[in-house]
Parts: structure tokens; C-alpha cells; sequence
């Protein structure tokens, strides 16, 4: 086998390894990726006080 055969091979399997780590990362974040269902409502100021923890 000749040298450039040797490299190419090498940078082709390097790409080939990195390609499949890409996308194994790539298919966990979106396993583990949560869409909210719905954007959070926004709390005025006046109401934040009144759903604190220690207004019971």
C-alpha cells in the first residue's frame, strides 16, 4: 500500500469516527431536549409578592 493510500485512509476513518460521534451527540440532545409546552406568563411585580413562599 502506498503512502497517500495510508493517508487518505487515515483522514477517512478519522472523518468517518468523527461523523458518527457528531451524530450520537447530536441524537442524545434531542432525546434530552424538553420544548416547553407553553411560554412561562409573565408576573407583574405586585404579583410576585403575592406568590411568594413566605405570603401564606
Amino acid at each position: 500500500m502506498s503512502l497517500t493510500m495510508t493517508i487518505v485512509m487515515l483522514i477517512g476513518g478519522w472523518l468517518a469516527v468523527a461523523a458518527a460521534m457528531l451524530w450520537g451527540v447530536l441524537r442524545i440532545t434531542r432525546r434530552h431536549h424538553h420544548h416547553p409546552a407553553q411560554s412561562a406568563p409573565v408576573v407583574k411585580p405586585d404579583e410576585a409578592a403575592a406568590r411568594h413562599a413566605a405570603a401564606h
